[in-house]
């Protein structure tokens, strides 16, 4: 299951993560993998924030960073800003990242 995670590396201690975001929902959590048309992966994400002034996208940056184990400062938003479809930096190694998100996913 790890190599269909929507992850690829940016540089040795930086890893993008891609995101579908559900904003205004009942709750916030890590929903499942998921594949749009032209069968690219994405991570479906649910947060109760509104899509307005960014309060969607510091939603999914708070909630990735408590689920797998991160400081705030080591998830932000990469591109996207008013997409659903998003690209979220994460400061941390791709491998550590796939592992931590498995788990988090089953969890």
């Amino acid at each position: 299951m790890a190599d269909c995670l929507p992850l690829r590396t940016l540089d040795d201690n930086n890893t993008i993560l891609t995101v579908r975001v559900t904003p205004k929902s009942s709750k916030d959590a890590l929903d499942a993998i998921a594949k749009d048309d032209a069968d690219r992966a994405f991570l479906k994400v649910k947060v109760r924030a509104v899509p307005e002034n960014g309060a969607a996208n510091k939603a999914v940056c708070k909630l990735l960073a408590k689920e797998l184990g991160l400081a705030k400062s080591h998830v932000r938003l990469h591109s996207g800003e008013t997409s659903r479809l998003k690209q979220v930096l994460i400061s941390a190694r791709l491998e550590d990242i796939q592992h931590k998100l498995l788990n988090a996913l089953r969890g």
